[in-house]
């Protein structure tokens, strides 16, 4: 009998279903596993190619399975569904994990550590917190405006509306001001952690030396900087500063033929959250340098002097996240481009 050469696994919270096969493709097994059967049933095989998709829990058993001593791949669940058979079950999610995973031209996952992924919490959560303040100040700004009260956009000017909430006298109804009341306190509290985490993440950008060396970069401050540390795969992981802009997804969509360039829209694939930092961090520089000024002959005055800010913004955090991966890679710090005369 053949020896299995690749077992694609692919994960639930309770029952599992693995695909076993050969070098050749030839289906070895298909088996059903319970939570607990996992672990013994791989201690049990040779060592062997196991694929999973990188979805949720995805790193958890790819750190148990390779203790184990085999070699996990991680696939993109985009890259697994071409090889999806018809019909979509466990089974034949498991067989398309194997075929994808035994393509030589796939591309994988990194597995990620615990230490990374707990450092990644802070961002998932800061992400959250942030997104309810958002809630809340919309509700405040939604409810006010109703007895004619309003404030300019913008975190900072709520306080104009908070004043008039605490305010007796501004002419709101005692039923309204008792549940708005209630609102204020919780968008104050959601401030308070969110600082809590903003000090949490200056104390770790201000500890670690990637972390320094990023932010010698125009655009890129602590967030930024441990968020590129904590949610990024290794440097190593890309062959250039392209592909990683890439993976964040700040690089324009495809659509060639016939010999033809045609580029669309930037293609928001990747990271979500360190694409939207980078791309708020260019907005900021973006903004500063109109109100400043910057040195026509610099790269970022060439592209203000003939593009639309919006363009020039996502430029820019291409350029950032293309420069950060070369200072992670190559090591050093920033120097800015002499200006052309």
């Amino acid at each position: 009998m053949a020896e299995v050469s690749t077992i694609g696994l692919d994960l639930a919270k309770h029952v599992f279903q693995a695909h076993g096969a050969s070098a050749a493709g030839a289906v070895l097994f298909r088996k059903k596993l319970r939570r607990e059967q996992v672990l013994s049933f791989f201690a049990g095989q040779p060592r062997c190619r196991v694929a999973l998709e990188a979805c949720a829990s995805a790193h958890h058993w790819a750190r148990a399975i390779g203790e184990l001593g085999h070699e996990v791949k991680l696939i993109p669940p985009a890259y697994v569904k071409p090889f999806v058979k018809r019909q979509k079950n466990d089974a034949a999610d498991a067989e398309a994990i194997c075929e994808a995973a035994q393509r030589p031209t796939m591309r994988f996952v990194a597995v990620k550590s615990e230490a990374k992924q707990a450092a990644a919490v802070i961002f998932r959560a800061r992400d959250l917190l942030v997104g309810q303040r958002t809630q809340i100040i919309n509700a405040l700004r939604g409810h006010l405006g109703e007895y004619g009260l309003i404030a300019p956009q913008g975190p900072s000017n709520i306080e104009r509306l908070i004043v008039q909430v605490e305010d007796p006298t501004s002419g709101i109804p005692a039923a309204a001001r008792a549940c708005l009341v209630r609102l204020v306190a919780v968008l104050r509290h959601l401030q308070d952690e969110i600082a809590e985490l903003d000090k949490a993440v200056a104390a770790r950008a201000k500890a670690d030396a990637a972390a320094r060396r990023l932010m010698t970069v125009p655009g890129i401050g602590p967030l930024i900087a441990t968020a590129i540390e904590a949610l990024a795969p290794p440097a190593e992981t890309f062959r250039s500063g392209r592909d990683f802009a890439a993976w964040v997804g700040l690089t324009p969509i495809q659509r060639s033929t016939g010999g033809k360039e045609r580029l669309g829209r930037t293609s928001r694939m990747g990271e979500r959250t360190l694409r939207r930092l980078l791309i708020f961090a260019a907005s900021a520089v973006v903004r500063w340098a109109k109100r400043k000024g910057v040195p026509a002959g610099s790269w970022l005055g060439r592209m203000l002097a003939r593009k639309p800010p919006m363009l020039v913004i996502v430029a820019l955090a291409n350029k950032n996240a293309r420069v950060a991966w070369a200072l992670l890679a190559k090591g050093g710090t920033y120097r800015a481009p002499a200006v052309a005369a």
